[in-house]
């Protein structure tokens, strides 16, 4: 199993009946295919859509339905469409029960940097700041590592998404939480030691005296 499905399933398992749950670009959007069917979530599009489907048939793609990376989408029967406005009244009232985004970096205390890199065009910072300070639960899923070097560092080096902290890591080979704004190893991926953990992660890691398997 690739480390990006591992995230997926891992995530997935995060997610409870009759949550509205924002993913974002790139690996979050993949735990939509790991849902169990008698999971009934309700995914939002922060551009506009609550009740995304799975991506349409080649030929099948409507311009006007797309996620917030402008990729085609499909809506599930009862869908409902509205605008940016009330897309993002929503997530900064507090009513969306999950959020899932990428990460470039996360710190010791549960910082998130994931919206640009100093020197690099971007197209703009997104909802990304919106989502993780008003979502109820922000799960943050990346690789644990990237050309060599950990994205979970003592310290974020690039511009912070957000003073709040994040709620929950889950990465290629660890899931990681921020109790009393400590990161905390809470679990491994399958086959993928402590020490292995430990030895690619910038930050220090609290080692309960127990961190079981990944349930994936």
């Amino acid at each position: 199993m690739d480390g990006q499905t591992i995230i997926a399933r891992r995530v997935a398992r995060e997610l409870h009946t009759g949550d509205l749950v924002n993913l974002g670009i790139g690996i979050p959007t993949l735990v939509a295919n790991h849902v169990p069917p008698e999971l009934k979530v309700f995914f939002q599009s922060e551009n506009g859509l609550i009740g995304t489907g799975p991506m349409p048939e080649q030929g099948m793609a409507h311009p006007l339905l797309t996620d917030a990376g402008g990729r085609p989408i499909s809506a599930l029967p009862g869908a409902c469409t509205f605008d940016s406005a009330m897309s993002f009244g929503l997530i900064r009232g507090g009513h969306v029960d999950v959020t899932v985004l990428g990460g470039l970096q996360v710190d010791a205390h549960g910082h998130l940097a994931n919206w640009m890199i100093p020197g690099k065009m971007v197209p703009g910072m997104g909802g990304a700041m919106d989502l993780v300070s008003g979502a109820k639960r922000v799960i943050v899923a990346m690789q644990h590592a990237a050309k060599g070097k950990s994205k979970i560092v003592a310290k974020c080096t690039l511009p912070l998404t957000s003073t709040r902290p994040v709620s929950l890591v889950v990465t290629d080979m660890a899931v990681i939480a921020f109790p009393e704004g400590k990161a905390t190893l809470l679990e491994t991926a399958p086959g993928v030691s402590i020490a292995e953990v430990v030895a690619v992660t910038g930050a220090e890691l609290a080692i309960p005296e127990t961190v079981p398997e990944m349930k994936i």
